[in-house]
């Protein structure tokens, strides 16, 4: 039983607060009410990485409830969202679970790959019957000696397995592991499969994990580690990992797992994906902008990836990056930044109605979207910082992030 008045508001300031729930926005909830503040009872890391989410790790993405918050908002079934700094393809994947067809365009050509892979149509028993016959030619050929294949009477494939002189791969990988997984890539290569794209986002994930770092530094690894090391993510003493296969095993059944669950739920909305650069694409039509731009000198959205160009032999553009990490984060810097970004939202603007929103998710401790706004030449409806808790690895520390939402006049 509440006693008094100030108890009543206190119960109400609570109910105020909390925690946005996704599934419960509607296009007349107020902008204001929104508390996306979510700690991780209310969005359990299951939640945050589900299905196709974590496919293949990618640093700086937001989780997909928070995309989902504001396409319920902004956009309708049958509608149009473009972002055209896709990256890992959050906006995409949770479009389609919406039924919202979506545009993505991005310079890297790793991401790309990985959009492709997220969001294709697939016939699901003959994935699967493609990843585990892929998993099963590289077991025969890489983990089973040759008197036990004499034994069984396994052919041995032969293989022409080029890239084991490839000084980055060299650098990186342990002969053994770098062995196994230029055999998996020669059978992409070779085989009759037809989704080659979610093989190489295979290859490339138990790559990720079989470089020569240590176990805790999978994000940031400087240089390569070849001695045992002290393991902050175990607490003991662990060893750089010599192999690939087990991870190759690994990350097939997820994969499989995952890609089930989303078509499972996936729609028919369409989903199209551009390798361009942003600043120079001609844009299809579209109801608005749902986004988060790169950093500006922060993240070397191509080094990440790294181990992927070399294995695949992709387009490597770092180059061409807005905010790149080369560049640094000087004034001057901040200029070009805010100028290619609103290079980029003026010429997608140009093909959206009129009332349409542009909803950036950045990072903004330079300040600089204020100026983006003005350089856009948009109504500022909305700011909402939220606080970003990053529950994994040695990057645990709390960050805050800002969802601007612009109104084209």
């Amino acid at each position: 039983m509440i006693a008094n008045e100030e108890e009543q508001a206190e119960v109400r300031s609570a109910r105020v607060l909390l925690p946005t729930i996704p599934g419960q926005v509607t296009p007349d909830t107020p902008l204001e009410s929104l508390n996306l503040n979510w700690r991780e009872r209310d969005l359990p890391e299951k939640e945050r990485t589900k299905h196709v989410h974590r496919l293949h790790p990618y640093l700086g993405k937001f989780i997909p409830q928070l995309t989902e918050v504001f396409l319920r908002k902004y956009f309708g079934r049958g509608q149009t969202v473009l972002d055209p700094f896709v990256g890992s393809g959050t906006t995409l994947v949770q479009a389609n679970e919406l039924g919202i067809n979506s545009i993505g365009y991005d310079i890297s050509a790793f991401n790309v790959l990985l959009c492709r892979a997220k969001t294709a149509h697939y016939d699901i028993s003959e994935m699967q019957r493609e990843v585990l016959d892929i998993l099963a030619r590289v077991k025969a050929a890489t983990q089973i000696s040759s008197s036990q294949r004499s034994l069984t009477g396994e052919v041995i494939e032969t293989l022409s397995i080029s890239g084991m002189d490839n000084e980055y791969l060299q650098q990186w990988f342990a002969p053994r592991a770098l062995s196994e997984l230029l055999t998996y890539r020669s059978f992409i290569e070779t085989g009759d499969y037809q989704y080659t794209d979610l093989l190489k986002v295979i290859l490339s994930r138990a790559a990720r994990s079989a470089r020569l770092t240590t176990h805790f530094d999978l994000d940031f690894p400087k240089r390569p580690v070849t001695e045992p090391y002290w393991c902050y993510k175990h607490s003991r003493i662990c060893s750089p990992t010599e192999e690939a296969f087990k991870f190759l095993n690994r990350y097939s059944k997820d994969t499989i797992k995952r890609v089930k669950q989303f078509q499972e739920i996936r729609t028919d909305a369409s989903v199209q994906l551009f390798h361009e650069d942003s600043r120079k694409a001609t844009y299809p039509e579209n109801n608005g902008i749902f986004t988060s731009p790169p950093y500006v000198g922060l993240i070397d959205y191509h080094e990440q990836h790294a181990y992927a160009y070399h294995l695949l032999g992709l387009q490597d553009m770092r180059e061409s990056e807005i905010g790149a990490a080369s560049n640094g984060s000087s004034m001057k810097a901040q200029e070009r930044y805010k100028k290619d970004i609103a290079e980029v939202f003026c010429r997608a603007s140009e093909f959206m109605p009129a009332g349409s929103r542009i909803i950036v998710v950045a990072n903004d401790r330079a300040n600089l979207y204020g100026d983006v706004a003005d350089m856009v030449g948009v109504e500022v409806e909305g700011i909402i910082n939220r606080c970003v808790n990053r529950r994994t690895g040695r990057r645990s520390g709390e960050f805050y992030e800002s969802i601007f939402v612009w109104r084209k006049c």
